[in-house]
């Protein structure tokens, strides 16, 4: 199958971007941008490293990830399976990417950058919440900021209740984990408990 393998095919296939397209690329965050990473619960941080790309969700009460000044971000990095994937890739590239959603707002939030890892115990404890702080928090330093249009999102129907599906329709943790692991693998208990883990270990 033949493939594009130029920019210069890319460019003539594509065309001129439209010009209001290149002027909502800015290099702060202003007063409009501002309202969406304020109003976001959901952010999704994308990383490149050694061993490959990673896109990880990162979620919380509105306003988590933290306007510090208008080219400065920062993300603190809560309990999760201690991968780090992400983390490990910042170290070596500190090129992120992140994408701020608005549950049921169609246009996202689009930030490059380049990251550093703090463990400042101030700005730790800055991000506590009932008393316990994150791990590290993520500083970002910004490139570029523009917003998304809603296009993906409208065609997708994310927002449209009638189009969410039933979670019966999917497998469950306990099953993805005993296919991975072996019949020996107890996936009716862990799904059992999964709920109430998740509960106390937001945090």
């Amino acid at each position: 199958m033949p493939t594009l393998t130029t920019i210069e095919a890319l460019e003539a296939l594509y065309g001129v971007p439209h010009e209001r397209s290149v002027r909502k690329e800015i290099t702060f965050v202003n007063e409009d941008y501002r309202a969406f990473i304020e109003h976001a619960p959901l952010v999704v941080l994308a990383t490149s490293g050694p061993e490959g790309l990673d896109c990880s969700p990162r979620g919380d009460a509105p306003g988590f990830v933290r306007i510090v000044d208008e080219r400065t971000l920062a993300l603190p990095d809560r309990v999760g399976n201690n991968r780090i994937d992400s983390l490990r890739n910042i170290i070596v590239n500190p090129h992120v990417g992140l994408l701020f959603v608005v549950p049921g707002v169609g246009e996202t939030l689009r930030v490059n950058g380049r990251g550093r890892i703090s463990a400042d115990a101030a700005l730790l404890d800055s991000f506590a919440v009932d008393g316990k702080r994150p791990r590290t928090v993520l500083l970002v330093d910004i490139d570029a900021v523009y917003y998304h249009c809603s296009k993906a999102l409208v065609r997708s129907k994310l927002w449209e209740p009638s189009h969410h599906v039933e979670r019966s329709r999917l497998p469950t943790a306990g099953a993805i984990h005993r296919r991975l692991n072996g019949p020996s693998f107890d996936a009716d208990a862990y799904d059992r408990d999964l709920a109430e883990r998740v509960r106390t270990s937001l945090y």
